[in-house]
């Protein structure tokens, strides 16, 4: 497959502290990667640029073909992002916000109209598609949040922490409609502290440590969820 993210020697400093160190990354199409790592890692930072949100110090990075410095608007166009934060309008009903996103991207009415139809089914939110949002549960915020990602049928999905809030029947919720999306055309890049839900959600595993990737394996290489666990302590605290 080929690859849909492409970093070489990517770093990022902050005035004299330096976040990101030399990182190099490739990651195929249909990847569903999850990157782990203690706070102030790096990872939300690597993703701010994966995102062309922030500016890297040094290094290259492409996404679907485009490098973030030269290309930022159409590398935004193919990406979409999900957080703790769902982003939406409270005041808005359900399917008020995936038109006013949707429009945002400069969408055809009629594609809109079809795609909001069918993503509001796939997150199954059909019976509260005229409420406002602000009437929404956390997860169904969560799962609205997900539809609002995918509305322009982006390449590349990020996952910035989407646990944070869900409980245990939101959370599986969450991941249904996850494993739902077509894996081949849609690349899940994840950021996380669950452990234990996100390792089994992915097919690769990073491990992000004081700046730079100490671990890079395929899922099933893996082992265990404790057997990872072990793994990520003993780098994380060397």
């Amino acid at each position: 497959m080929e690859n849909i993210v492409s970093i070489k020697s990517l770093s990022k400093a902050f005035g004299s502290h330096r976040v990101l160190k030399n990182i190099d990354l490739d990651i195929k199409k249909g990847e569903f990667i999850t990157i782990f790592g203690p706070n102030g890692a790096g990872k939300t930072t690597l993703m701010k640029i994966m995102s062309t949100l922030v500016e890297p110090s040094a290094g290259s990075i492409s996404i679907d073909g485009f490098n973030v410095k030269d290309d930022p608007v159409e590398i935004r166009k193919r990406i979409g992002s999900i957080s703790h934060e769902t982003y939406l309008y409270s005041e808005l009903t359900a399917e008020e916000n995936l038109r006013f996103f949707g429009r945002m991207y400069g969408m055809d009415k009629n594609h809109l109209d079809a795609r909001v139809d069918e993503l509001i089914e796939q997150v199954g939110l059909e019976y509260r598609s005229n409420d406002r949002v602000g009437t929404f549960s956390r997860g169904m915020k969560q799962r609205l949040s997900i539809a609002r990602a995918l509305i322009h049928e982006p390449s590349i999905l990020f996952l910035d922490e989407p646990y944070t809030g869900l409980d245990q029947h939101a959370a599986s919720t969450f991941e249904n409609v996850l494993r739902g999306l077509d894996a081949q055309n849609t690349t899940k890049i994840m950021i996380s502290h669950n452990i234990d839900r996100s390792l089994k959600m992915c097919d690769r595993v990073l491990i992000l440590n004081n700046g730079k990737i100490v671990f890079d394996k395929l899922r099933h290489d893996v082992g265990s969820i404790d057997d990872f666990k072990a793994t990520y302590e003993s780098f994380v605290h060397e």
